[in-house]
Formats: C-alpha cells, sequence, structure tokens
C-alpha cells in the first residue's frame, strides 16, 4: 500500500540527511517521498499530492513549524504530522500535543528511533485506510437507502439493528451531515437532452465522490433530485474549511457552481436524524444567504408565518404605485411596512418582513408573466447584502433604492410595450385604409374595449384615434396623387373615401387646398 510521506526543513542539508535515512528504511523504499525548504512550498505540494504523514522541523523562518501544521490539517484533516526538533524547542511539545500530533522527535535522531517511528506510522496509516474502505464497503445500496428513508422521515423511529450497527463506528468519534445541492441546476438543462444532463449529473458525481475520496471527508451518498447527502467524521474544527474547499474546486470545474447546508456535529445515532433536518433547513435558505457557499446550522434562523394583516393590501398598493412610476407613493407604502403599529426591534423581524415582501412582489409579478428577480438581474447573492447593514435605516435604503429601480424597469418596459401596441395598430390600420374602419373594429381586433384603447392610443399620441385616421388616409391621398394617371375619384376609394364630396372637403381641411390644386402646387 502506497503512502506519500512530506519532509519539511528550512536547512536543506538538513533535509537531504533526513531523506537519506527515511529512504533507506526497507518499508519506505516503495513509497512516495517529497521535500519542501519551507512550509509555504509544503502547502503548496499538499494542494497538488496528497499526503499521509508530515515529519517537518519545528523551527523554520517565517512560517514555524506550528503555524504550518495547522494549515496543513485545514487542507488534510486527515493527515499524521512528527515534529522534530532540539531540547531547547521542547517547550513546543505541550503546542504540539494540543494539534493531534501523531510523534515528536528530539536532535539529534538515532537511526532505530527514526525507523521505528515509521514503521508504526505507515502500519497505523494502512489501518486506518482498512477502515475507511471496509466501512465504505459496508454502506451498500440497500444501506444507502435504508439510510435516506430514515433521514427523510418527520418523526423517525428507533433505528433498526443493522443501521445501527453500521452508524456506530461512523459516529464513534463524532460526525455530522451536509447536503449538496448544485445551483440552478434544473432550469439551466432544462433544454438539454436527455443524454447530456445524465452525463452531466454523471461527471458531477464522480467530481464529488473523488474529491470527498481524496479528502477521506466520509460517506457520500446520491440522494433524490441530484442532491448528494455526505456523511462526514472528519474533526468538527475542519469541517468549514474543507467544505469550502469542494465548493470552490466544483466552481473551478464547471460552470456550475454548489450551495452546501450542514447540521450539528454529533456522536449520537439518534440526533444523527436532527442534524440532516438541520442541513435540510440550512440549505432552504440560500436564496437568503446566497449560492456557491456553506450554509450552517440554520436553527435559529425561522421566518414568522402569520403574514401582518394590512400588508398585502399595502404590497398591493406599492405594486401599482410601481406600475405608475410613482416613487412618493413606493416610499409611503416602504415607510407603512417598516413603521407599523409593532416597530421592528429583531434583526430578524426586518428580515422576515422584506421576505414576505419580496416574496408577494415576485407571485404578483408572475400573474403579470414578468420576474421579480430577472428584471432586477439579482443573483440570489444580493440579499445576504441585508445582512451586512447594522440600522434598519441603512436596510431600508437598500430596499427603497432596488425598488425605484424595480419601479423604472417595469415603467419603462410597459412604455415599451405600448408604443409596440401603437405601431400594431398603426400597420393594422394602414393594411385596411381602402375600408372603412371605425375604433370600435380595430379594439374588437386587439382585445381591448374602445373606450380603453381610445384613452390609451389619446395618452401615447397626444391625438384622438379619428384624428390618427383621417392623418394617414390624406398621407395615403398625397402619395397616390403623385400618380398622374391616376383620377381622383380612385384615389378617393383607395384611401377608404367612397362619397367624393365628404373626401374633396376633408382634404381641404387638411391641406387647405383641394386635390387638384395640391397637383399643380407640386407640378403633377
Amino acid at each position: 500500500m502506497e503512502i506519500n510521506i512530506l519532509l519539511v526543513d528550512d536547512e536543506s542539508i538538513d533535509l537531504e540527511w533526513l531523506r537519506r535515512r527515511v529512504v533507506s528504511n526497507k518499508a519506505m523504499q516503495q513509497q512516495n517521498v517529497r521535500t519542501a525548504v519551507s512550509g509555504f512550498e509544503a502547502l503548496e505540494l499538499m494542494e497538488q499530492h496528497p499526503v499521509d504523514l508530515i515529519l517537518s522541523d519545528i523551527r523554520m523562518p517565517i512560517m514555524t513549524g506550528m503555524a504550518f501544521a495547522r494549515k496543513a490539517k485545514e487542507i488534510n484533516p486527515q493527515v499524521h504530522i512528527v515534529f522534530i526538533s532540539g531540547h531547547q524547542d521542547f517547550s513546543y511539545a505541550k503546542e504540539a500535543i494540543q494539534l493531534n500530533a501523531s510523534g515528536y522527535l528530539l536532535k539529534p535522531v538515532e537511526d532505530r528511533e527514526l525507523h521505528d517511528m515509521l514503521d508504526q506510522m505507515c502500519s497505523k496509516i494502512e489501518e486506518e485506510r482498512k477502515q475507511r474502505s471496509s466501512l465504505s464497503e459496508t454502506l451498500s445500496l440497500v444501506h444507502q437507502e435504508l439510510l435516506l428513508r430514515w433521514f427523510k422521515e418527520p418523526t423517525p423511529g428507533q433505528v433498526e439493528d443493522h443501521l445501527h450497527r453500521f452508524l456506530a463506528p461512523i459516529l464513534e468519534n463524532g460526525a455530522t451531515v451536509a447536503i449538496i445541492e448544485v445551483d440552478d441546476l434544473a432550469w439551466k438543462i432544462h433544454l438539454t437532452t436527455e443524454e447530456e444532463r445524465r452525463l452531466l449529473i454523471a461527471s458531477i458525481s464522480l467530481f464529488i465522490r473523488e474529491f470527498v475520496n481524496a479528502k477521506n471527508l466520509g460517506t457520500l451518498i446520491t440522494s433524490y433530485d441530484d442532491h448528494f447527502v455526505l456523511l462526514t467524521t472528519i474533526p468538527e474544527e475542519h469541517i468549514k474549511a474543507m467544505l469550502e474547499q469542494l465548493i470552490e474546486a466544483f466552481y473551478k470545474q464547471f460552470a456550475y457552481s454548489i450551495t452546501i447546508g450542514t447540521g450539528k456535529y454529533t456522536s449520537e445515532v439518534n440526533k444523527l436524524h436532527d442534524s440532516y433536518r438541520q442541513a435540510q433547513a440550512a440549505l432552504s435558505i440560500k436564496w437568503v444567504f446566497g449560492k456557491n457557499r456553506l450554509i450552517q446550522d440554520a436553527s435559529e434562523w425561522s421566518p414568522k408565518q402569520a403574514m401582518a394583516l394590512n400588508l398585502e393590501k399595502t404590497v398591493d398598493r406599492m405594486l401599482q404605485a410601481m406600475l405608475e412610476y410613482d416613487l412618493t407613493a413606493i416610499d409611503d407604502c416602504l415607510l407603512e411596512l417598516f413603521n407599523g403599529d409593532q416597530p421592528l426591534t429583531q434583526k430578524s423581524d426586518i428580515y422576515d418582513l422584506i421576505i414576505r415582501i419580496t416574496s408577494k412582489l415576485h407571485a404578483d409579478l408572475q400573474q403579470m408573466n414578468e420576474h421579480l428577480y430577472e428584471i432586477l438581474k439579482w443573483e440570489s447573492h444580493q440579499p445576504f447584502i441585508l445582512f451586512q447593514f447594522e440600522t434598519v435605516h441603512d436596510i431600508l435604503s437598500w430596499l427603497r433604492r432596488r425598488f425605484f429601480e424595480l419601479s423604472e424597469l417595469l415603467y419603462l418596459k410597459k412604455q415599451r410595450q405600448k408604443r409596440k401596441l401603437i405601431d400594431e395598430i398603426t400597420r393594422f390600420v394602414e393594411q385596411r385604409l381602402d375600408q372603412k374602419i371605425t375604433l370600435n373594429e380595430v379594439a374588437s381586433h386587439f382585445d381591448f374595449t374602445p373606450n380603453y384603447l381610445g384613452q390609451l392610443f389619446k395618452a401615447e399620441t397626444n391625438t384622438l384615434f379619428t384624428d390618427f385616421l383621417i392623418d394617414l388616409r390624406m398621407k395615403r391621398v398625397c402619395e397616390l396623387l403623385k400618380d398622374p394617371t391616376r383620377k381622383v375619384y380612385e384615389i378617393a376609394e383607395l384611401a377608404g373615401y367612397k362619397n367624393i364630396v365628404y373626401f374633396n372637403r376633408q382634404f381641404k381641411l387638411s391641406t387647405g387646398m383641394s386635390p387638384g390644386e395640391y397637383r399643380k402646387q407640386h407640378k403633377i
């Protein structure tokens, strides 16, 4: 079994001497032995290669052996560290014990002592690998299914004996549940083929599984809805750093990000179910905290379910004000929501209120085929900004700016839609100028009432529909009059006039001259 060893010493001569003595051990001749002349170089090697055992000098410049060891444990909590120092540095021994160092050798190190320590550490590492391998093999597909079913039970009963036997060794030193979710996966793969989706999920699963195995994070189970449940047994103090490493590594590898929710650390089987529920709760508030991040223990985050009696009416008024681009009314509604009969003194109340406001706005806009977060181009991390503010005033100012922006965007979009409608009406009328056209007919075609369409037309063009129609007809007549081969009565019919007398009167009212005079003036 191959074991990866890293030797660290800032003295090149001492480092080479140590390397030769290590590889001279028969048990080490088939192992990977790397060297580094500083803690920084050693950490870089650990990022690039697996390391099972570190032998490090305790006294090094800039980054001491102790500082290096702490960072090494963050990269790989399972790594074993043996310190080497002189008698004058033995005061570090106590700190080394606190770091859970696996050994401590005093200079000058005798060959026998070094080789005994290496034999002992290699045996220990091999035994740990066998235990992890055994645990992994024990978790068959049946166990995975049983464990997931137990996790998903709202009120779990007694753990079955064979499941209890499986969990007992995992929980011996403590464990926690982490749930891994690929962000935005559902809508991003909506247009992909089934085969493309299958290959993507397989590559994602393989990457996460290989990372978990390489870092010895624990047991990974593929759950439903493309989630992953990680039962991690690494020391509690290293969980955050390791899971954040996974998030960062995943983001570099794929065009996606992942969010991880975790529960509390426990060594009791029954509380493991609580840890799963806590991880679920943490993941459920991703939209508030943001994606591509680790969310730990959401037990204290519990938004109230009861909605203020006047909230719906106030938000309805605020949405109407947004559609009309009435910034004063929007501000009045916000102040009314935040300064109600019961002042909001707790941050949790403020965040709860914001969630309810934005949720209702989002739901109302969806009824209008609009999308709150798409209009504002809000990434899911945006609401997390709210948690950085220290006063209600700061939060209200930020929210006011966002809602003013939303109002402007909605208003501009509404104006563009109205302009598009006017253009469509214009084209519709132009194509039928030779026919009798009324406001009622046009309104019916576009599914509006004549009264509403008339008001909309006047508001958008500052012209009555009848005047607009006459203007279009007269423009058509002027174009047709340029053709000297056409008779005036023919032109009148092509412009929708059946009565030549009425046509002549209308043309003179519009241009100040008769059709004949118009041709004469323009030398037609």
